[in-house]
């Protein structure tokens, strides 16, 4: 490491980070706003997110920057997020930290930052087995994210809809193709991009958005689909029987977890959820040797989201926590 071209010497390993910085052997937290230009830069921190939550992917992070105000610091090849917490918009939050540097000693940067800059310690969407460890090495309490948790579902089932459980969608998917025998999945390519991006507009004029999320999520929809060779997402869309597009859907793929950010149907034809939702899991399995998990994201407390997911039968729910000081 070097600072104003001088080279630093080695730091003994049971020093602490906080101490470093206090001793001038390591650089402080300096956030800067985070751009879709940051996305390359970033990539390879999302792979230390093993706990299969959607907050630390790309997606997670990148279609919700102005939403949430994202910032974002990089020190000892460690990721830091500075934001504001999902269920109390006035208080700044910190992300968990993702990279190489003990939790215990990230935690300790955040809190000198803190300290610096008149601001209480807070962490926002953390994974649930991390909230405990970090509210212990704040001096905090934790409080669990309500209509926030995750839904996780095991992969195979989604791809092949089998069993009794699934019934009901088998149907669906089933009466589907029999109303459209010619419809196909196509992945998403630079030859149907365009019509990708123009049936998300029609959903954006079409459905009824009651909420500001909602509202926000169709538009970052449409801001992914614009800088798609920036995400790299994989996508689909599905065709009915006179070729319209009828669903569309993307999906982000770290270690064992297929992230699905974005799936939007017309609801007027019926099954083309269920569909979309099949074919692309299958398609992806196919694609991806690894992927075990589906996550399908919060219900933001919505009813509708909440049937929608629990009907697909979640292997788990993945719950995230706040730890205030």
């Amino acid at each position: 490491m070097r600072i104003s071209g001088t080279r630093l010497r080695q730091v003994p390993n049971n020093i602490s980070y906080a101490r470093q910085q206090k001793t001038g052997f390591n650089q402080p937290l300096d956030f800067k706003p985070l751009m879709l230009s940051d996305i390359p830069l970033l990539r390879k921190y999302m792979d230390y997110n093993n706990d299969r939550t959607c907050d630390y992917t790309l997606g997670g992070m990148f279609m919700w920057i102005d939403y949430f105000g994202y910032e974002y610091a990089i020190v000892d090849d460690t990721l830091f997020i500075k934001g504001i917490s999902e269920n109390h918009p006035d208080m700044v939050a910190f992300s968990l930290p993702l990279g190489k540097m003990p939790l215990k000693d990230s935690v300790a940067l955040i809190k000198d930052y803190c300290r610096a800059n008149g601001l209480r310690p807070a962490f926002s969407a953390i994974p649930e087995n991390k909230a405990a460890e970090i509210a212990e090495l704040c001096g905090g309490h934790t409080e669990i994210l309500e209509g926030w948790s995750d839904y996780l579902y095991d992969a195979s089932s989604l791809a092949t809809l089998t069993g009794k459980a699934y019934s009901k969608k088998r149907n669906h998917v089933n009466r589907f193709l029999s109303d459209n025998p010619d419809a196909k999945l196509e992945m998403l390519t630079a030859e149907n991009l365009d019509e990708a991006r123009a049936f998300l507009e029609k959903v954006n004029t079409d459905d009824k958005v009651d909420s500001e999320t909602a509202s926000y999520e169709l538009t970052q929809c449409k801001e992914v689909l614009d800088n798609i060779d920036l995400y790299l997402f994989d996508g689909a869309i599905l065709r009915d029987q006179s070729g319209n597009v009828c669903a569309v859907t993307l999906g982000e793929v770290v270690g064992d977890t297929l992230f699905v950010h974005i799936e939007k149907m017309n609801h007027e034809i019926s099954g083309a959820g269920e569909t979309i939702n099949k074919l692309f899991a299958s398609e992806m399995l196919e694609r991806y040797n690894g992927i075990r998990f589906i996550n399908r994201e919060e219900d933001m407390n919505d009813p509708g989201l909440r049937y929608a997911k629990e009907s697909y039968h979640p292997c788990a729910l993945l719950n995230k926590c706040n730890v205030i000081v």
